[in-house]
């Protein structure tokens, strides 16, 4: 644990903050200061002064766009628009090291196609055991349940289901091809068994987003 990273996550201790920080989070465009204040409940100015908060602490990324689309004279001045930032911060009490386990589990199954096989099949379990503990079989119950896991879902335009967030990102950084496809065999497990839902998972390239998306069956 570092003292940068208290710093960084002391702003969400605000609950406000923290309210703007989960709806910027839960979207994969930017969201301007207007609409921000609306599904927080707060006034604009208030949730400007949070988001700069939130945005000088790096929790939050910025960026300017004309809402209009135009450019040039007569186009109006560009708004302010925020984005969750990239990277991950964590704190751990006493200081643990996960990562590191990880990290020398994921190099001995690359060396291993037997150990390779074992922690696919391991892989495919823990997606059968995220679906047991959901009643529902439907799309909105493996939405919430993709949810709860860090999964970010959201709608797809091909009738689908995207996950913006990759929950294994600090590993797939360099043990893509295992992270993703050990990923990729979860998440199928678990979306066959939400038989109600009509989705497949497949492979998409990352493109700082998950490695796996869900389409609707054939």
């Amino acid at each position: 644990m570092t003292d940068e990273a208290i710093d960084r996550l002391a702003p969400l201790a605000d609950p406000v903050r923290r309210a703007l920080y989960a709806h910027v989070a839960g979207h994969a465009e930017a969201v301007d200061r207007d609409a921000a204040a609306v599904a927080v409940g707060i006034g604009r100015p208030l949730a400007a002064f949070h988001l700069d908060r939130l945005a000088a602490a790096g929790l939050l990324e910025v960026e300017y766009h004309r809402r209009s689309g135009r450019s040039g004279p007569g186009a109006g001045r560009p708004a302010k628009f925020y984005r969750r930032a990239r990277g991950e911060t964590a704190i751990s009490l006493p200081p643990r090291h996960y990562d590191d386990v990880a990290e020398i589990l994921a190099e001995g199954v690359e060396r291993s196609g037997a150990a390779r096989d074992k922690a696919l099949e391991a892989a495919r379990r823990r997606g059968h055991e995220l679906a047991e503990g959901v009643p529902a079989r439907d799309r909105p119950a493996l939405v919430t349940a993709l949810a709860e896991r860090g999964y970010e879902p959201f709608p797809g335009e091909d009738g689908g289901v995207g996950l913006r967030n990759c929950p294994f990102d600090r590993l797939a950084t360099d043990h893509r091809e295992l992270t993703c496809s050990l990923n990729l065999a979860l998440l199928s497990a678990a979306v066959d068994d939400f038989s109600e839902a009509g989705l497949r998972a497949h492979a998409v390239p990352p493109e700082g987003t998950c490695c796996v998306a869900l389409a609707p069956e054939d």
